[in-house]
């Protein structure tokens, strides 16, 4: 007998179907499984004939062979393993095929025949919704995940047994979750309040988070810069619903979505350490998922001792600062993931940590040049915001007065966020920092006088093209913080010093 039931795997955040094919008929007994399949598919055969054993479902002297289609697409992971058991059942006549024409069966298989959770199965939930299958069949520990995919019929089965008699009785009985549905307590974010001085590198991380501009941070230890660049997610606007479920589908397919029942709320904040590979930061591996800077999507990513990063983990950075995704080929395909993150960076400008002041620094100008080295010029020139963060004074450290808290900065975020996509939203983008090129005239307008002096900084500061038009959106959004239609010379001034503080070190 013969019978198909459908399965679906990730490819990047795209689901592909899978045709999970049995066909049971005379000759030597064996049980064979081909389609292009990797070691733990293969393995998933004797899961699931131990588990049908165990179960008490008898599997005849006869051939088994199951196929999974399309050929030549890989097929990885441990989700394989209930499709294929339900497609064997249905070819022994334990179970009817007509119900599994319109099924989705996701899972795997414990030697007993319990059900596994596995990951990913939000996003092909919603897949499955997009091309009108009726229900899917999964693991009961992810049916909180599969739930937040509503206008589908979700069966949420803890073995195979239950299976069988859901389908034999015709009907899923729904079961109150025991997953866990405790309120997640919101920790307390660190608060800029709570920071004395550094005024100025407090106001570039407002404009910085006010238009998702890359910002980098330069001074010598003990100056603040990681402090600062942990409040920042205080100050960051809230997602949308669209953002929501991008975020949440990518912490899917990493098995990192919260167990409560519900999508990301918070923009991500992900701070990997220096040593991390440019695997770990791009995403790949042998079964490729998502590395930190997709992780980061919608968020910051944020990289503490920058020059400290190899070199070429860094340089992985460019493509996915520009295009806002990364793809990765393998030799089973290309994998596609977004990653549009705002870059948040800090360094030391020495090995030391205090150059240029050259009665506490010891590096000689050649360790300097080789430590600044580290940090490439293209991506120097993606960064649209660098800062000096210089030693705190006594006297600002010791300062009795309040300081502005992150609600009150983030106020006038939100507000300055709301004019960009009133002006930007007919676009298709959110944030002054993603306007194109061809766009600039229109949403960057200046006036005579301004282009002059833009002219003369050009040619001086031998800008790319690139980095003229990152000062350019930089003033856009200071015009907006500062509830301004046109952009005027002190906005323009500002954004100007944010380009040319790394000149100092780079120079």
């Amino acid at each position: 007998m013969y019978s198909m039931v459908k399965t679906a795997i990730t490819r990047g955040l795209e689901s592909v179907c899978i045709h999970v094919e049995a066909d049971v008929s005379d000759g030597m007994p064996v049980f064979e499984m081909v389609g292009f399949l990797s070691s733990e598919v293969k393995e998933a055969r004797e899961r699931v004939r131990t588990a049908l054993r165990g179960n008490g479902f008898s599997l005849p002297a006869k051939r088994i062979t199951v196929n999974l289609s399309p050929a030549d697409v890989k097929k990885s992971g441990c989700g394989f393993d209930l499709p294929i058991a339900v497609a064997v059942l249905a070819a022994l006549g334990e179970m009817p095929q007509e119900q599994l024409s319109d099924t989705l069966v996701l899972g795997e298989i414990g030697l007993n025949g319990s059900i596994q959770p596995i990951r990913g199965i939000l996003p092909i939930v919603a897949w499955a919704k997009e091309h009108g299958v009726k229900r899917c069949l999964i693991p009961f520990l992810n049916q909180e995940e599969a739930k937040l995919i509503s206008g589908i019929e979700i069966w949420a089965l803890r073995s195979l047994n239950e299976l069988v008699a859901c389908f034999k009785g015709g009907r899923y009985q729904e079961k109150n979750g025991e997953a866990k549905k405790e309120r997640m307590e919101l920790e307390a974010e660190p608060d800029f309040s709570e920071i004395n001085g550094q005024r100025a590198v407090k106001r570039a991380c407002e404009v910085a988070v006010a238009g998702m501009h890359n910002f980098l941070m330069i001074g010598p230890p003990g100056s603040g810069k990681t402090m600062l660049a942990r409040r920042i997610p205080g100050i960051l606007p809230p997602m949308t619903g669209k953002e929501r479920l991008e975020v949440s589908n990518i912490y899917s397919i990493c098995g990192m979505l919260p167990q409560n029942g519900s999508l990301m709320q918070k923009r991500p904040f992900r701070m990997p350490h220096h040593t991390i590979s440019p695997n770990g930061l791009s995403g790949g591996g042998s079964r490729p998922k998502p590395g930190e800077i997709s992780l980061a999507h919608k968020g910051v990513l944020f990289l503490d001792e920058l020059p400290e990063y190899k070199k070429a983990t860094l340089e992985i950075l460019r493509q996915p600062m520009e295009e806002g995704q990364i793809t990765l080929v393998r030799q089973s395909g290309a994998y596609r993931y977004p990653a549009d993150f705002m870059l948040v960076a800090a360094m030391n400008p020495c090995k030391c940590g205090y150059y240029p002041d050259r009665a506490r620094c010891s590096c000689k100008e050649a360790d300097v040049e080789r430590y600044l080295g580290r940090v490439s010029k293209p991506l120097l020139d993606r960064i649209d915001i660098c800062i000096e963060a210089p030693l705190v004074q006594y006297e600002e450290l010791t300062q009795t007065g309040e300081n502005e808290s992150s609600s009150v900065i983030r106020e006038r975020v939100m507000a300055a966020l709301e004019r960009q996509e009133h002006r930007l939203g007919k676009k298709g983008v959110l944030y002054n920092s993603q306007i194109a090129s061809k766009d600039m005239e229109t949403f960057c307008r200046l006036s005579g006088s301004q282009k002059t002096h833009m002219k003369e900084l050009y040619q001086k500061m031998e800008l790319s093209a690139r980095g003229y038009y990152k000062i350019l959106k930089t003033a856009r959004t200071i015009a907006d913080l500062e509830d301004s239609e046109e952009i005027k010379d002190c906005h323009l001034n500002e954004a100007i010093c944010y380009r040319v503080q790394d000149r100092k070190y780079w120079e």
